[in-house]
């Protein structure tokens, strides 16, 4: 992990520039395609979602936890919003196409003030810091 500054241009302009998305999201899908079917089931995107520890409790402030139940509702709804065509996978356009759909809502919701975030090596949001700075160097 990394302390980056991060606004929402940079997460802007890596989410449109195709080539270097397509190219992060292709890798991020394939390490989740577990049986190389190129297709991404319920069990495999529930894997990383649960790996993103939204739910967890911190520091004992969560007092409201959600319950099982409450739980496999929302990992299905997430899975919901993938399987674009409802077929029970997600298949390599849907996960681009709401992936992209997710990084320009945070870019959106950013802004253009820079924010400091940690980002994990390899992330999403580590990868547009990367190309930002590749494409200054590169200047």
């Amino acid at each position: 992990m990394s302390v980056e500054l991060l606004d929402g241009e940079t997460i802007r302009s890596f989410a449109e520039d195709e080539e270097a998305f397509n190219a992060a999201i292709d890798l991020w899908f394939t390490d989740l395609d577990t049986n190389n079917d190129g297709r991404l089931s319920y069990v495999e995107l529930k894997k990383e979602i649960m790996s993103l520890r939204v739910f967890e409790k911190h520091f004992g402030a969560d007092d409201n936890v959600l319950s099982q139940e409450e739980l496999a509702q929302v990992y299905g709804g997430l899975f919901s919003s993938f399987d674009h065509d409802g077929d029970g996978v997600v298949d390599l356009e849907e996960f681009k196409a709401e992936m992209k759909k997710m990084m320009l809502a945070v870019a959106e919701g950013l802004g253009f003030l820079p924010v400091q975030m940690v980002v994990e090596e390899g992330s999403l949001l580590k990868r547009a810091v990367e190309r930002e700075i590749a494409m200054k160097i590169a200047a």
